[in-house]
């Protein structure tokens, strides 16, 4: 008989503010653990998933909280589940209660695949369409304050102080996971605690106070 092989967790959040807890809690204890915390809008800011599909082998099984972690569209989790099945191993959705394996790759587990990856995609879809829709109540009526600020003031402040030691700006930013255009309005918003020397690479024109 062949040896059983490992349970390997994956867990993912959209940003470094969300918590993993509910999705670690689901999949319980695992032999090894992956995790992302970016949007999985594109495959190739996830580090996590790529070292995860690098690691697996034969044997070995994927669990995953929800068909929604593991992929943004239904196409990117055909993809994903094919990567997993190629190397011989399986993948288990925890909240669909649903596990795919090379020895049940068949049509009829492929189309529930597709079935439920597309609903998943919908319910996605559809939560964005109330978001849009709230908001723009909000705004109307004069109540949106926009998105909550994305860096503290420590953080911040540690930008500075890479910045101030040689590190350049685009790297800072992507180290906290935000883009330039973040970064230089969180400096204009939050005044420095040392010095006020600019970024080296700042845009012509921004200020950074």
């Amino acid at each position: 008989m062949a040896p059983q092989g490992q349970v390997v967790g994956y867990v993912r959040v959209s940003s470094k503010q969300q918590n993993l807890a509910r999705q670690l809690e689901s999949i319980g204890e695992v032999d090894r653990l992956f995790q992302d915390k970016v949007s999985g809008g594109s495959r190739t800011a996830r580090v996590g998933l790529a070292e995860c599909l690098k690691y697996i082998r034969d044997g070995d099984t994927v669990r995953v909280a929800s068909m929604d972690r593991l992929a943004r569209s239904l196409v990117d989790l055909q993809q994903i589940v094919d990567e997993i099945l190629q190397k011989g191993a399986a993948v288990h959705f925890v909240k669909e209660g649903q596990t795919y394996s090379p020895s049940t790759d068949d049509s009829m587990s492929r189309l529930l695949l597709q079935i439920l990856g597309a609903f998943a995609e919908f319910e996605r879809n559809l939560i964005r369409e109330r978001q849009a829709e709230g908001i723009a109540v909000a705004k109307k009526a004069g109540k949106y304050k926009g998105r909550s600020q994305s860096l503290s003031s420590e953080q911040i402040q540690q930008a500075r102080n890479a910045i101030d030691n040689g590190i350049p700006l685009a790297r800072v930013a992507r180290d906290l996971n935000v883009n330039r255009a973040t970064l230089y309005r969180a400096f204009n918003r939050v005044k420095p605690t040392t010095d006020t020397r600019q970024p080296p690479d700042a845009p012509r024109g921004a200020r950074i106070v």
